[in-house]
């Protein structure tokens, strides 16, 4: 259904005394149905953070005849928020403050704060929440904890992980991956019945086999694993063997059936040798309970172990940090070292690659951004990939003043597989959000809420959506799908 129409039909059935729109959802307090929320930083002398929402359709902050004057989720007072984890098929956000590391938990339906989540050690460098809520999982790289937050059964079981920095969880909420920097190596966590509580001769008491921490430890309930190829199985059910080994592994996209998990090889931009994908079969990783431990689908156990042949690799010589899989097309972006006059720069690439096939596209130039660094990918209207980086400013298409210019947002064009616009240089693109159906994008870039059109790149009047403080964030409150979200 069309913005315009959900808008309508909103309209009609608030007449007729009924408050739904779309799939069952109700009309908000605001009476919008278009909204996109805004996660802004140091609002004013007194507040450190607040989340504002404006009405997408018509591109204002206010209300009707401006009143009220502006939109705003009722509670909220985070510090520095820098994250929005965008679920509207749940009607819920996550937020994430830097500034104080909570987690906030947002209601869509009655805009407003729920509250934090509990368990948290301190600030995270990388941060998850499953859909149902059940779970938190958070990287501290600083105290070297990987922390699994059980919001349901009130445990947080911090998992030794030195160096640990990002935390990549699929769709389903029931693989959760660990990556340490300048590792080769990936870790998962698992949670076990307590039936899967065993002795071992070698090794802290109670542990499985290639665990590399427990808690608690005198009655295991979560383990962290470093990932081992599949020779062996023990009592518990879990995989050992020789450990698998990446070259600089930095997160973890999954397949739309959720089967696989494509393991992102940074490479030579995290210090390694070469970028690349590994692709890791999900089966052995899952770690719900009453789930099997083979390789899915699996319908009774004990179910077979996988096989035990070399891990399907792919190169991608243009870089691999971050990646968004549609159906059987992934797109993959990373940053290639590049020596100019002396000096290294790094220039941004997208490769295309076809998973049915297991081959890749020539890598074309698109913003440049930090080596290793977060950026934002998002599929929007009419064929398009929006790529968000930061620190564009520094790298070879600065350095060479290459055609096009340096702006940190690049539009990608899946259908005709042509960079068709790379925005003019207005700071760190932080931020992307597909208004879809309406055929436009919001970005924070340079702390400051910008709208494009899907259709040819423009830029389109953002007069009246602007922000005072610092807009880090934006996310799509009422699209179809959680799959609008560049925070994964």
């Amino acid at each position: 259904m069309s913005a315009a129409a959900s808008l309508v039909v909103a309209i009609v059935l608030a007449g007729c005394g009924t408050n739904e729109f779309f799939a069952g959802r109700l009309l908000p307090p605001s009476r919008l149905v278009e909204r996109v929320l805004i996660a802004v930083q140091n609002p004013s002398a007194f507040s450190k953070g607040t989340l504002e929402f404006v009405d997408a359709y018509y591109d204002e902050r206010s209300g009707y005849a401006g009143t009220p004057s502006s939109f705003s989720i009722a509670g909220y007072s985070g510090n520095l928020p820098v994250s929005i984890q965008n679920m509207p098929e749940e009607q819920r956000g996550a937020v994430y403050g830097a500034g104080d590391g909570a987690l906030a938990l947002i209601d869509y339906q009655n805009e407003k704060e729920l509250g934090g989540a509990a368990g948290l050690n301190g600030l995270s460098s990388s941060i998850f929440i499953t859909r149902n809520q059940e779970f938190v999982f958070a990287a501290n790289q600083n105290q070297g904890l990987f922390t699994v937050a059980d919001q349901i059964g009130k445990q947080s079981l911090p998992l030794g992980l030195p160096g640990v920095y990002r935390v990549s969880v699929n769709p389903g909420g029931t693989v959760a991956l660990a990556f340490v920097q300048n590792s080769n190596y990936m870790y998962y966590a698992r949670q076990l019945s307590t039936s899967q509580s065993f002795q071992y001769s070698a090794g802290p008491p109670s542990w499985p086999k290639a665990a590399v921490d427990c808690e608690p430890q005198n009655a295991p309930t979560w383990c962290l694993f470093q990932a081992q190829s599949p020779d062996h199985i023990d009592a518990t059910g879990n995989y050992y063997g020789a450990p698998l080994a990446f070259d600089r592994p930095i997160k973890a996209v999954f397949s739309a059936d959720g089967s696989k998990a494509y393991i992102l090889n940074c490479g030579p931009e995290c210090g390694g040798t070469a970028s690349s994908i590994s692709i890791v079969p999900i089966g052995p990783l899952v770690f719900q309970q009453g789930l099997p431990s083979g390789l899915l689908p699996c319908n009774s156990a004990p179910c077979a172990n996988p096989s035990t042949s070399a891990m399907t690799t792919i190169a991608v010589p243009g870089g691999a940090s971050n990646a968004l899989v549609d159906t059987n097309t992934m797109y993959v972006v990373g940053q290639q070292p590049q020596v100019i006059s002396g000096q290294t720069y790094y220039g941004g690439h997208l490769t295309v690659v076809d998973l049915t096939k297991n081959t890749t596209s020539t890598p074309v130039s698109i913003s440049d951004g930090v080596p290793g660094g977060v950026s934002r990918m998002l599929l929007a209207d009419d064929n398009t990939l929006w790529i968000g980086m930061r620190q564009c400013a520094n790298g070879v298409r600065y350095a060479t003043g290459a055609a096009g210019g340096y702006g940190c947002l690049t539009m990608y064009n899946t259908s005709t597989n042509q960079v068709t616009t790379i925005e003019p240089y207005l700071g760190d693109a932080t931020g992307i959000a597909a208004i879809t159906g309406l055929h436009k994008i919001y970005a924070a870039e340079g702390g400051q809420v910008y709208i494009y059109s899907t259709k040819d790149g423009t830029a389109l009047d953002n007069q009246y959506v602007t922000v005072t403080g610092t807009a880090w964030d934006v996310a799509y409150m009422d699209a179809l799908s959680d799959s609008d979200n560049t925070v994964y």
